[in-house]
C-alpha cells in the first residue's frame, strides 16, 4: 500500500494549489509585473511543495520504513537508505 494513500486528497488539493500559484507566476511576468513580486509568489508557491515534499516524506517514514523496520534485514537497510537518500535530496533543493 501507498503511504500516503490516507492523504491523498489533501496532497492533490495542495498540489492544485500550488499550480494555481505557478501559473499566477507566469501571469505576473507576462504582464510584466515588478520583480520583487513576482519572487514572493516564488517563494509562496516553494513553500507550498516543500509541504507537500514533507507530507510525503512524513507518510514514507510513518509506513513504508515503519513496515520494513519491522521485516527486518536488508528490506529494513534498503528503505531507511532510500529514505536517508530523500531528505538528502530535499535539503539541497
Amino acid at each position: 500500500m501507498i503511504g500516503y494513500i490516507d492523504n491523498k486528497e489533501d496532497i492533490l488539493k495542495r498540489l492544485r494549489r500550488a499550480e494555481g500559484q505557478v501559473r499566477g507566476i507566469q501571469r505576473m511576468v507576462e504582464e510584466d509585473t515588478y520583480c520583487i513580486d513576482v519572487l514572493t509568489q516564488v517563494s509562496a508557491a516553494t513553500k507550498a511543495l516543500e509541504t507537500v515534499a514533507l507530507a510525503l516524506l512524513d507518510d514514507h517514514l510513518s509506513h513504508c520504513v515503519a513496515e520494513a523496520t519491522a521485516e527486518g534485514g536488508t528490506v529494513a537497510e534498503d528503505k531507511i537508505r532510500e529514505a536517508s537518500a530523500a531528505i538528502a535530496r530535499l535539503v539541497r533543493s
